[in-house]
Parts: C-alpha cells; structure tokens; sequence
C-alpha cells in the first residue's frame, strides 16, 4: 500500500514499458481483493492533471456497475484511459479512442476486460432482439458462435459454462479484431511499443484473470 499524490508526468510514462503497465494494473487488482487499496490524494491530482494528462493504458471494459474499472485496479486520477460498452466489444468510436490513447497520448497499453456472468453476453447468447440492443448484440455473436463448438449442453443463458466460454471468447475476438482494423495499433504492437492483452473479471472473488 502506498499514498499517491503524484500523477504521471510524460517522463513517468515515458520510463513504462507494457510489460511494466500490465504488471501495475495486475498488482493493483491482488490490491483490489486483498483490500489494501493504495491512498490517493485526489486533491492533488486534480490540480496536477488540469493542465494534461499522460495515462499508462486504456481499458475498454463493459459498461456494468459492479466493474469499477479504475477501482478493480487500483488506479488513481490521471492513470488510465477507460472505454465502455455492453458487452466490451471494439467499434470504428472505441477504435478511434484507443488510437489516440496509444499514438497520441502515449499509453503503452490496451486492455479488453471482459466479466463473469455478462448480460450483454447472456442477451446475446439466448438471441434477445430489442430496440437497438439488437443490433448492438451482432458485435457478440461471433463469441457466442465459437463457443457453441466448445461447449456441451444447452447453448442459452441458462448454462453457466457456455456464458464463461463466451465472455472469454468475446475478449479473444475483440482482441482479434482490434488488430485486424487498427493499422495503427498493430503496427505499434509489432514494434513493442504496446501490448494489447484480454482478461475477464469475477464478480464473485473480484479477481481479474488473463485469458
């Protein structure tokens, strides 16, 4: 545990490798469950970061309540960019913001959290059609199309095992597809200059798990 009154300076961010971000962000969940949470003058950090801001990653992360993004990793004001959308999956908007995260902003990495008993997840694994969460499903059928080949049992929100696939599934695909429709990511990933990486988190041990 520590006290954080400063925020991240372009020499701070610039020092990071991506290795070192994920690291943090990993360290800052076990703080997270451990419940041992860094203290953070937040006074501070407001007055430091009005006049820029140089975070270390970018989160694109459901929209879920029970997911406080910078909270599950125990990052303070100024740390991280964080994107949301039921069902955490990737658009031409999220892409655009991970972009200018990374190449404009300088964040050394990207990070698709996806979690344990998703309902964007579960609405589209049982075909729910409504309004414009319709449409907003297709971007999870890819996920839940994969996992119907992996998965014994029925293939609807009621079996917990094909939800789970799914969830990890989705991260994975979107993965996949960040780098199939961002050169500029890609590129930058290829040149370690960025990691992008997946994980899911349990709503029931609040651990965040790579997948």
């Amino acid at each position: 545990m520590a006290h954080i009154a400063k925020a991240l300076d372009k020499n701070a961010q610039d020092a990071l490798t991506a290795e070192n971000v994920l690291n943090d962000l990993l360290d800052g969940n076990k703080r997270f469950t451990g419940d041992s949470l860094n203290t953070v003058d937040n006074k501070a950090l407001v007055q430091q970061t009005t006049g820029g801001q140089f975070p270390k990653a970018v989160i694109l992360s459901c929209i879920d309540s029970r997911v406080p993004v910078e909270t599950v990793f125990d990052q303070a004001i100024g740390d991280v960019f964080v994107a949301r959308v039921a069902g955490n999956f990737e658009n031409t908007d999220i892409l655009g913001s991970m972009e200018y995260s990374c190449k404009v902003a300088g964040s050394k990495l990207v990070f698709v959290l996806g979690h344990e008993a998703c309902g964007a997840v579960k609405a589209a694994c049982d075909g729910v059609e409504l309004g414009n969460i319709t449409s907003m499903l297709e971007n999870i059928k890819p996920a839940v199309e994969l996992s119907k080949g992996q998965t014994s049992g029925e293939h609807n929100s009621k079996n917990n095992t094909f939800v789970a696939n799914t969830v990890a599934n989705n991260v994975k695909l979107t993965i996949k597809r960040i780098r199939e429709k961002s050169p500029i990511l890609k590129e930058m990933e290829d040149q370690k200059e960025i990691k992008i990486v997946g994980g899911v988190y349990s709503l029931t041990t609040g651990e965040v798990n790579l997948v």
